[in-house]
């Protein structure tokens, strides 16, 4: 009020019309209401290990070999021993071969256990969604950890965001988190939040021709793990992309990503 009324006292005194003009429709910035939003950064974390650089290789095989040379000697090296002391005995007709030959010697296990591990094929770790660039599939990249994005109409324009609605009166905005992944995501899609408190925030400012009674949105997001073995999206509505942190470093906004890569790991 204070300020208005110096605005209206400067243009009387200098028959300025727009001051007047400008301390009737300005508002104080303690005013100015915002829309409140809450997003969800849902996160499949790394299905295998990432491949080792060389110089890792070289270092973890030198490691195994410093834990071999000081280890002691396992159940199965010490059988191995006996059982060879054995043999030796056998082949001088010094014990019974009724009374002390093995039915199963631990060379027969370990010749058993080198044939298994020979028949056994690792899983690829390039896989067929890698091979075809799906990136609405959760079987990509599987070495690193991926974030969902889904696609959001802001404005006139759409964009690929976390997650987000709005805040309705009368529920938390965990529960508003909830609500957007059930209305972007579906029913199927199953996650764990971190906790009830919200690790992040970012907010914008509408066009000036979109603006009604608010001026922008702030939205508060909270942080999600997709469990094992959870489905995927299932809503058909929105497209959705599962993406890497350079990946989203791509697609995001600058300002929009420089706030979320704050809270991801």
């Amino acid at each position: 009020m204070i300020l208005k009324r110096s605005l209206i006292s400067v243009a009387r005194l200098l028959g300025n019309r727009s001051a007047a003009t400008l301390a009737k429709t300005s508002t104080p910035l303690a005013e100015q209401r915002w829309d409140l939003f809450a997003g969800v950064l849902v996160e499949r974390l790394p299905i295998v290990t990432k491949t080792l650089e060389p110089i890792e290789a070289k270092f973890k095989e030198m490691l195994n070999q410093i834990e071999l040379e000081n280890s002691l000697k396992s159940n199965h090296e010490m059988r191995k021993e006996t059982e060879k002391r054995q043999l030796e005995l056998l082949k001088a007709g010094k014990i019974d071969l009724d009374s002390e030959a093995l039915k199963q010697t631990a060379q027969d296990l370990e010749d058993a256990y080198n044939d298994e591990y020979a028949k056994f094929k690792p899983a690829p770790r390039v896989t067929e969604a890698d091979l075809k660039s799906n990136v609405e599939s959760t079987d990509r990249k599987l070495e690193e950890a991926l974030v969902l994005l889904v696609e959001q109409k802001l404005g006139n324009k759409n964009h690929f965001l976390l997650p987000q609605t709005l805040h309705k009166a009368g529920e938390s905005m965990r529960a508003t988190a909830e609500r957007a992944l059930k209305e972007f995501c579906g029913d199927t899609l199953q996650v764990t939040f971190y906790g009830n408190a919200p690790v992040g925030f970012y907010k914008y400012k509408y066009p000036p021709t979109a603006r009604s009674d608010t001026v922008g949105a702030k939205v508060f997001f909270f942080r999600s793990v997709l469990k094992p073995s959870s489905g995927n999206v299932t809503n058909n509505k929105f497209k959705h992309k599962w993406l890497t942190q350079e990946e989203l470093q791509k697609q995001l906004h600058e300002s929009y990503y420089q706030n979320v890569s704050q809270f991801l790991v």
